[in-house]
């Protein structure tokens, strides 16, 4: 399973956001600046995870963005589901475009499915929190 970049980009937003004191804002140039990452692609995403209630925004002068809840109650695994288009794995995880001949007696789905569950399953185990271990390294390296 690989996360998209939109996905990626999401968890590094929320990461950023959780090593600046609780109420800072910040901007989306700032995050921008950080990863090295397109303004046009963290604005698309900050609106999604803004949407999502992951995090708040606040529009007008001296604006910005924030997480919208303690990191510690910020899952892991609720992000990604949250982000991720979908989890179509192969084919025959999707029932409407589902061409694949042998999937009425295909072992291949339950191997994969179960396989899924269990990577989502560990994402489950951790929140943002955990992620954010070594808050003053991660601040040193994206210069917060």
């Amino acid at each position: 399973m690989k996360l998209t970049m939109y996905t990626d980009y999401s968890l590094r937003v929320l990461i950023y956001l959780g090593t600046k004191e609780e109420s800072k804002l910040t901007t989306i140039q700032e995050i921008s600046d950080a990863y090295h990452i397109s303004k046009n692609h963290l604005m698309k995403v900050t609106f999604e995870l803004g949407k999502a209630g992951f995090i708040e925004t606040v529009r007008g002068r001296g604006g910005g963005i924030r997480l919208a809840d303690l990191p510690e109650n910020i899952n892991v695994g609720g992000v990604v589901r949250q982000m991720e288009e979908d989890f179509h794995l192969v084919e025959c995880f999707n029932p409407e475009t589902n061409t694949c001949p042998i999937s009425p007696i295909c072992g291949l789905r339950g191997v994969l499915g179960k396989a899924l569950n269990a990577y989502l399953a560990v994402l489950d185990e951790y929140s943002l929190q955990d992620l954010l271990f070594n808050k003053e390294g991660l601040r040193d390296l994206l210069r917060t």
